[in-house]
């Protein structure tokens, strides 16, 4: 693996939101979290606001995730400091009555806020909002959360995979791709919205057994699609799916780095149908997708070479390529 693509010790990637884990699992907490390398603690504190600062008590240096959450209050499990809303230190119980907590014994709070029911951390000053899903706000379309997922793979693989569509055919044999073309149209990119660049296109894939509560389509064989995707850096990708009966698929596709070849997957879905199918039979068919694309990223050893010419390129990688290209010129400061 080369050092040189090595992106996590890069200060600027600090200053960017990450999804961590989702609203429910911080309830009331503690939950230990890594992103970037680094070790975090989530709790809600008295107001059930989420309270994020890096996982260490500063007494001793334990992990505050291993401690507990007394009404609001973070209590480390060592000593039994406890902390509060902001991470105020306001209890050291060996102390004397009326002797003031140290200054130094307050917690550095970390940026936290909760969308898309997920819970969102910027350990650095935040650059860029949250990227806009407009459905959120569309009463017509609901919302579905799976549980994070931890892959054995680099974030910057994850995002070149969810920006082709060429894998299809090969990698989803098993699930969309039976019936996809391997040739894939030129493809131009665009601003698709405030948030999200990336392209449009029309595809064919298969609609098996699995699908029909996904796609909304009873009958097997192909199905056609309308669909985008795009990224918003660092690592949030997003792909749109319209089909011909005017149901619409929503998927926000986050791959937030615990280090350089180790990440969480999560993805949140939006759709407009009578929410009559359950959740769990929609996301069986997305799931499916995704563990095959898991298995296949977890073959491939180390981050992805940003130098373009460290991998063969053509036409049809022009969004990876394109996002490589930002992503690079982000960790320079370009």
């Amino acid at each position: 693996m080369s050092t040189t693509d090595l992106f996590c010790d890069k200060a600027v990637l600090a200053n960017a939101w990450y999804a961590v884990a989702r609203t429910g699992d911080v309830a009331p907490g503690p939950l230990g979290v890594r992103l970037l390398g680094r070790s975090y603690v989530l709790w809600r504190d008295p107001e059930g606001v989420v309270v994020a600062s890096a996982d260490r008590c500063p007494h001793r240096e334990a992990p505050l995730s291993a401690g507990t959450v007394i009404d609001g209050c973070l209590q480390c499990c060592y000593h039994g400091w406890q902390f509060g809303a902001g991470g105020r230190c306001v209890l050291v119980p060996s102390s004397q009555p009326g002797v003031p907590v140290p200054p130094r014994a307050h917690l550095e709070p970390v940026s936290a806020q909760e969308r898309y029911g997920l819970v969102w951390i910027c350990p650095g000053v935040p650059r860029e909002d949250i990227p806009k899903i407009r459905q959120e706000d569309d009463p017509a379309f609901r919302r579905m959360n799976p549980d994070v997922q931890v892959w054995q793979t680099s974030a910057t693989r994850m995002v070149d995979n969810f920006l082709d569509i060429t894998h299809f055919p090969f990698v989803h044999a098993g699930t969309i791709g039976g019936d996809s073309d391997e040739v894939v149209p030129r493809i131009e990119l665009e601003q698709l919205d405030e948030s999200f660049f990336g392209y449009s296109y029309e595809v064919t894939v298969s609609n098996p057994e699995i699908a029909a509560a996904t796609s909304g389509v009873q009958s097997p064989g192909a199905v056609a699609r309308k669909m985008s995707s795009g990224f918003a850096l660092p690592f949030a990708c997003r792909s749109t799916i319209a089909y011909e009966t005017g149901l619409e698929h929503i998927l926000l596709l986050l791959s937030t780095p615990i280090d350089d070849v180790t990440s969480y997957f999560m993805f949140v879905v939006w759709r407009n149908d009578d929410f009559s199918v359950p959740s769990d039979e929609v996301l069986r068919f997305d799931l499916a997708i995704g563990a095959e694309d898991k298995a296949m990223l977890e073959r491939l050893d180390g981050v992805l070479p940003l130098e373009l010419a460290g991998t063969v390129s053509v036409q049809s990688d022009k969004p990876s390529v394109e996002w490589r290209r930002r992503f690079a010129a982000l960790l320079a400061g370009d």
